[in-house]
């Protein structure tokens, strides 16, 4: 059952018969995390797996491999490489970002004569952004620049298929990082972080009031992120530690915060990816620095579990109610089947923010729709990054009739490094706002015939 936690697929090209006769009864005995991510393929179907651009050209690709170059190239990063930390990577359902390890100015991989590296040739080394990323020059998004309709990106979608999309999202992960990690690889802020592989940029992260004249004491692994035509909408973060709790609810309290999401359990799979950070039980109540937290009440769907918190500062005596929404019926593996009960929980949770605002009446003289909303899952980019993009863009939908979810992607990504972790989360995006667009109406039908075609399961 061991095997590397960074281990996301296995292609076995060209099984021989002699294999795939014992492949298909040994492939029942071992995990079934394992058994999810083995695929037998033939040549022709790598490029659904594979960008044929990534594939050599002796695999029906047309990247054309220089080995010296690569091992000059792997002797180059190796002396760029960040220093170790003793903290874990993280789990085998959250994947190991890329890190930056040079441009390829630094030593050529592949030949020049390819044309899809036609954009690395002058020194660039993140591809093409999407041009109609809609973002205005203050940083917030907005509906402004090209998009597509829902009919549109129905076609889109149809057109580009599941594996184009895989290779459309394989583009954005090109992309090295908007940012530096400064503030969170320092000594006294490692300790902070939930994953060594996943840091908070220090352009956008939340910056918390200094403690006892200790400068480190203004860290916590989160980042403000824009919303539609909202700028700082959410605060992306990752889920609490035991060490750190006493700082989130630090942060809940200094940005105001009204509504907490939550998208993961505070355990899964047998693992803690969450420390349990409020009090499960109504009248439960516990207390992290100089804040109480109190549960007052318990309300409890099938897919999700909405707790309203009383919040006190024990300093001030002053309380504030936050609601807090924990969306529990994601998958342990990959992404819901129907965008449904995420639909449903995401419309909730807009409607309690927007009330809780109104309750606060001439009190709050902020954006209208109101203090960041705290999201979080586990390393806070993955299920966090869709939950966004989802909002983002049935916002712009709801106001235009137009969508760019590649664009979102990208500039949630240059605010909170690395999120939307995976291709399915990807085209969980695409597939969810169609979704969203044929319940409300914005859509008559979805003809999507032929989105799967050419990507092999695992049951040969």
């Amino acid at each position: 059952g061991g095997y590397p936690a960074k281990l996301k697929k296995v292609l076995i090209v060209t099984a021989p018969l002699w294999f795939k006769a014992p492949f298909k009864i040994l492939r029942l005995f071992v995990r079934e995390k394992l058994r999810e991510r083995v695929y037998t393929v033939s040549v022709a179907q790598l490029s659904s797996h594979i960008p044929r651009e990534s594939l050599p050209t002796q695999l029906g690709g047309s990247l054309i491999l220089d080995h010296n170059g690569w091992l000059s190239h792997c002797l180059l990063s190796m002396t760029t490489t960040e220093p170790e930390s003793p903290l874990p990577h993280s789990d085998g359902k959250t994947p190991s970002p890329q890190k930056r390890i040079g441009t390829p100015n630094d030593i050529d991989i592949v030949s020049n004569n390819n044309p899809v590296d036609s954009w690395a040739e002058e020194g660039n080394l993140n591809p093409p952004s999407s041009a109609s990323s809609g973002f205005s020059d203050d940083d917030s998004l907005h509906g402004d620049g090209a998009a597509l309709t829902m009919v549109q990106l129905v076609d889109y979608v149809r057109d580009r298929g599941r594996s184009g999309l895989m290779q459309e999202y394989a583009e954005i992960r090109l992309r090295s990082p908007d940012g530096t990690f400064n503030v969170a690889k320092s000594k006294s802020n490692l300790p902070k972080n939930r994953y060594t592989d996943v840091l908070c940029y220090d352009h956008s992260r939340v910056i918390l009031s200094v403690v006892d004249d200790d400068k480190d004491s203004d860290y916590i692994h989160a980042n403000f992120v824009d919303g539609y035509k909202q700028k700082n909408a959410f605060i992306n973060t990752q889920g609490p530690l035991p060490k750190t709790t006493p700082d989130f609810w630090r942060m809940i309290w200094e940005q105001h915060t009204l509504v907490i999401v939550m998208t993961t359990r505070a355990m899964e799979r047998g693992r803690p990816k969450c420390h349990q950070y409020w009090e499960p039980e109504v009248d439960g109540e516990a207390t992290y620095g100089h804040f109480k937290v109190k549960t007052v009440a318990v309300e409890t769907e099938p897919d999700y579990t909405v707790t309203t918190i009383n919040l006190t500062n024990t300093k001030t005596d002053e309380s504030r109610e936050v609601s807090h929404w924990q969306f529990t019926s994601w998958p342990d593996y990959g992404v819901p089947h129907s965008a449904k009960a995420m639909l449903e929980f995401l419309e909730r949770v807009r409607r309690k923010q927007a009330s809780m605002v109104t309750a606060l009446g001439d009190t709050w003289a902020g954006h209208p729709r109101g203090p960041p909303i705290v999201v979080h899952c586990s390393a806070g980019i993955g299920r966090t990054g869709t939950f966004c993009t989802l909002d983002i863009c049935i916002s712009r939908l709801e106001d235009v009739g137009t969508a760019d979810i590649r664009g979102t992607v990208e500039r949630i990504r240059s605010q909170r490094a690395y999120s939307i972790q995976m291709p399915d989360q990807y085209i969980f995006c695409h597939l969810a706002l169609i979704e969203y667009a044929l319940m409300k109406g914005h859509l008559p039908s979805a003809d999507l015939t032929g989105f799967d075609q050419g990507v092999e399961d695992d049951s040969d």
